[in-house]
């Protein structure tokens, strides 16, 4: 078995993160905090870099997961880190997706 994954969060994903949950928070309190919960748990699951696939849209080295409706897009940094650069609304238009 390899070494643990280091998961860095870049300033954008967690600007993304609190806009998520200050706009679900306003429709449902524990509904937001689910949504957060299940974004921060499944980016924790990440077991070796090369888990997750290419994303379509922006190609290598951007990487995507996808929890409920949102994908988040990181990339490989090293062999043990990663870094998750932003969180994305999958009913939004793919071209605001950022390089």
């Amino acid at each position: 078995m390899g070494k643990p994954i280091r998961i860095l969060w870049d300033n954008q994903a967690k600007a993304d993160l609190k806009l998520i949950f200050d706009f679900l928070q306003l429709k449902s309190p524990q509904g937001a905090k689910n949504v957060i919960r299940d974004i921060v748990t499944q980016s924790k699951n990440i077991h070796f870099t090369e888990q997750y696939q290419v994303d379509e849209f922006l190609g290598e080295p951007y990487r995507r997961m996808i929890v409920r409706n949102y994908k988040i897009i990181y990339k490989i940094h090293s062999e043990t880190e990663i870094r998750i650069l932003q969180i994305f609304d999958t009913r939004q238009n793919h071209s605001r997706l950022k390089k």
